[in-house]
């Protein structure tokens, strides 16, 4: 994909997506580099390596998109961030940025790889048909998982969101829920992922039976949430919350 004068060209590894970046780094690509990105993580792969060898960096150059990355999908989908480059002058900018304490920097890409700490996570994915009973089969899904990953703390609330959040695809989108569990470093997240662009939009609703209040249910049961584009196509939802065994 090709815009502001960069150009993005994922490919997926065994153990990362690699993205590798050419053009010209500057204000007008900064957002598409930025966004581009992260739909790329948000498609869930272990950890993302951007490949810029082939990109023009120089002193002004806004490089704090590499850090404002790595700190995004740090959080969520909770994966690493790693910069591939041989170039000098990339590795001065990059340092003149103080990019290169926030975001680790090698010579290649299996270097990059073997380098990432990708977190110790248990993960679980299946789509549902696009049926009334869909939020049910979502809820028996997750509490099947949770039992077997033996934190049944997390139950009630789960269950609670991943019913919303698959009601929510059911009436707002035209797609099948694409529900995937996650839990790593004591977070489970639970995200439910559609093929409509558009995002989840959270809006101020009073009374229950008010179209929306299941959002706000969601923000309010769960540590954090948001809504991502996915690079593939559409977006997911996700919510994470967190495990009292830290598990």
């Amino acid at each position: 994909m090709i815009a502001g004068g960069i150009t993005l060209a994922p490919a997926p590894r065994l153990a990362s997506t690699l993205v590798t970046v050419t053009g010209e780094l500057d204000l007008s690509g900064y957002r598409f580099l930025r966004d581009g990105l992260l739909k790329v993580a948000a498609d869930g792969p272990p950890g993302l390596i951007a490949d810029v060898d082939g990109l023009v960096i120089d002193a002004l150059s806004p490089a704090t998109v590499f850090p404002l990355v790595a700190r995004r999908i740090g959080h969520w989908p909770g994966i690493p961030f790693t910069l591939v480059t041989r170039q000098r002058v990339h590795l001065h900018a990059l340092h003149g940025h103080g990019t290169d304490r926030l975001v680790a920097v090698c010579d290649d890409v299996e270097t990059a790889e073997n380098s990432q700490k990708i977190p110790t996570r248990r993960w679980a994915q299946r789509k549902f048909p696009r049926t009334e009973d869909a939020p049910e089969l979502a809820r028996t899904f997750l509490r099947d998982r949770i039992t077997d990953w033996g934190v049944p703390e997390l139950a009630y609330d789960g269950l609670l969101v991943v019913g919303e959040l698959v009601d929510n695809t059911l009436q707002h989108t035209r797609s099948a829920p694409d529900v995937r569990l996650d839990l790593r470093r004591g977070l489970f997240t639970i995200a439910v992922a559609d093929e409509h662009a558009g995002p989840a939009i959270l809006l101020e609703r009073s009374g229950l039976r008010d179209p929306g209040i299941g959002l706000q249910i969601v923000t309010q049961t769960a540590t954090s949430w948001g809504s991502s584009r996915r690079w593939s196509g559409g977006k997911v939802v996700w919510a994470t919350l967190a495990s009292a065994s830290g598990s």
